[in-house]
């Protein structure tokens, strides 16, 4: 059982990662204004202090506590930690994604120190979004002659705190969800602005920008350190991970990641050690949506590399290594450089419709952009100690000791090859080895997101041959039967669906194929008859009702109907029903196909090809 702290957009995040499982938990905000949908979660409010946490916790059999509260919520991160200690359970810190601190602002510990030491003159004003609670505590700033605005949320509660507290009516402005931060400052025109370290979801880095713009004096409030006791995430990928590392039962299924991000954290340790001649046994990967997850890493004799991990996900590549070389380029382009280049077992593209035009290593856009930022983070690293002396025993090359630096990375996989033979590759044109993939950098075990990923990339080759029909097929067995109906269209135009028919058509229909085909052996038709678009035995079965009106429907008689309610798989209604009234049947499963399948394909024309076992087509 696990207990979530929220009430913020982290909150938000954590109970639809928690959701995936299935599994029940409790959603804590202090006033329950947060509106938020629930399935399996359990919402509770109002503030706990530390014993009825500790009761809470043991009624409940907690054995996790989630922290996803406002980084400013002080008292209760102390109190979690402290709960978290005495039930000896673990603590996690889902923490927000925060910018480096900018040298242009004027950074304090807290409030206090902020109202003891600023320097504001006589008449200036100073505008304070550091919220109602703080408002007491800047009153003092008014003796000293400097004009103060207070912004604060529309509540009534807030305004009647903030009147309580010494602050006049008119010195109260409101937060209005989505407002242009440069427009409100425009308009106060004020001297100065105060903020908190609120972090990306908090708004700060607009304020600052609009403050920059117009050319405000900028203080902050540091965000106050957290406490040792936690675990920190600051993603809910990093949280999915964290849960199923500390509670390996909440989730069914365990997620991994992706050779992308498997590709960067080995480019990010063989640039640590070229740099700075360091050999971590991890590295903090930056993600696609920003968040930070930490890679174990290894290290050969000239490259670093790692062992691909893809959770409970049926992944071909589980277990491979997947490596980079890292090297100096001595020339000086005036800028910093960075190059990826495919090694042994990457895949070379050989026709159009990806990333990048043929001829190109098969590493996509969204892995390559994960390398280059990486790597430039750590570069910018050095940067920033540039100034101090190497380790002794560092050996960088002189190249990289200079501005700019200039990188070359190589890719490799050295089972590429072998086990490229048993993925799309081929089929799509992908020569000689793997792909270095991933949107997200992480993939998600039930691996829908993944197969829905390779029908789309499949659609998008298909479409790149020019050809005006796209062929689709449960698989192997029915493909080698709809090709003998189309002998002279390319490889390419022959997509796999798996179980996602609906999908899959909708795809054609976003590429805007003028003419589908879909393949289909009676198992699937008459799930898909019956208006299951996702055919998969997990979500749906044969309706033996539903046949049975097809099979009145074509006029077959009481003992067909009654075979075919005997029967354990659909394929056998190909030797139930007569072989007179098969064309019939056949006509009719199609005709409740079209039905629920048509629509999807508005601008298109489906043909649906209904396959027997022996490849015969009706």
């Amino acid at each position: 059982m696990i207990l979530v702290f929220g009430g913020t957009t982290e909150g938000r995040k954590a109970i639809k990662e928690l959701e995936e499982a299935g599994q029940v938990f409790f959603y804590s905000t202090k006033t329950g204004g947060q509106d938020v949908t629930l399935h399996h979660g359990v919402a509770i409010d109002g503030a706990m202090n530390s014993a009825d946490m500790l009761s809470f916790c043991r009624d409940h059999h907690i054995r996790l506590l989630v922290d996803a509260a406002h980084p400013f919520a002080e008292q209760l991160h102390q109190t979690v930690a402290s709960v978290a200690a005495q039930l000896h359970i673990p603590a996690i810190r889902f923490e927000r994604l925060f910018p480096e601190r900018d040298k242009q602002i004027e950074w304090f510990d807290s409030i206090e120190q902020f109202v003891e030491n600023v320097h504001l003159a006589q008449g200036q004003l100073l505008l304070a979004t550091t919220g109602v609670q703080t408002i007491g505590k800047l009153i003092p700033l008014e003796s000293k002659g400097i004009r103060m605005r207070y912004r604060i949320l529309p509540r009534e509660s807030s305004v009647a705190l903030a009147l309580r507290q010494g602050a006049g009516t008119e010195q109260l402005c409101y937060y209005q969800e989505g407002e242009d931060e440069e427009r409100v400052l425009g308009e106060m025109h004020p001297d100065a602005i105060l903020m908190k370290e609120s972090g990306v979801t908090g708004g700060f880095p607009l304020k600052v920008a609009a403050a920059k713009k117009l050319n405000i004096r900028m203080f902050a409030i540091k965000r106050p350190p957290t406490p040792a006791e936690f675990v920190c995430v600051d993603g809910e990928h990093g949280l999915r991970r964290m849960v199923e590392s500390l509670l390996p039962d909440f989730y069914p299924l365990r997620s991994g990641l992706t050779t992308g991000t498997y590709a960067t954290a080995s480019a990010m340790a063989a640039t640590k050690r070229l740099l700075y001649g360091e050999t971590p046994r991890e590295v903090r990967v930056c993600m696609p949506n920003g968040e930070h997850i930490a890679v174990p890493v290894f290290y050969g004799e000239n490259d670093a590399y790692t062992i691909k991990d893809s959770g409970d996900d049926p992944d071909i590549t589980k277990g491979v290594e997947i490596c980079a070389k890292v090297e100096c380029v001595s020339d000086n382009t005036g800028i910093h450089q960075i190059d990826i280049i495919g090694g042994e077992g990457v895949g070379t593209i050989t026709l159009a419709g990806f990333d990048y035009p043929p001829g190109e290593p098969a590493i996509n856009k969204v892995p390559r952009q994960m390398i280059r930022n990486n790597l430039l983070a750590i570069i910018e690293d050095r940067e920033a100690k540039v100034d101090m002396p190497l380790e002794a025993d560092v050996d960088a090359p002189s190249c990289c000791l200079s501005q700019p630096v200039h990188l070359r990375v190589t890719i490799s996989v050295p089972r590429g090859r072998e086990i490229a033979q048993k993925t799309f590759n081929p089929r799509l044109g992908i020569v000689d080895g793997i792909s270095i993939v991933g949107v997200s950098g992480v993939i998600k075990p039930f691996s829908e997101e993944g197969f829905l990923n390779s029908i789309r990339k499949c659609m998008e080759v298909a479409k790149a041959t020019g050809c005006d029909r796209v062929v689709i097929n449960s698989g192997a067995k029915s493909e080698r039967y709809v090709k003998a109906c189309y002998p002279d269209l390319p490889p390419q135009v022959f997509v796999e669906y798996g179980n996602y028919i609906g999908e899959t058509i909708k795809l054609a229909a976003e590429y805007a194929f003028p003419h589908v085909s879909l393949g289909v052996m009676m198992g699937k038709a008459v799930k898909l008859a019956a208006g299951h678009l996702d055919t998969h035995s997990k979500r749906t079965v044969m309706d033996k009702a539903f046949i049975d009106e097809m099979l009145v429907e074509a006029g077959c008689d009481e003992e067909t109907r009654e075979k075919a309610q005997a029967m354990t798989l659909a394929r056998e209604l190909w030797s139930i029903v007569p072989l007179e009234q098969l064309p019939v049947f056949a006509s009719i499963v199609k005709q409740h196909c079209h039905k629920h399948c048509d629509g999807l394909l508005p601008e298109g024309q489906l043909t649906i090809l209904l396959i027997n076992e022996q490849g015969e087509v009706f």
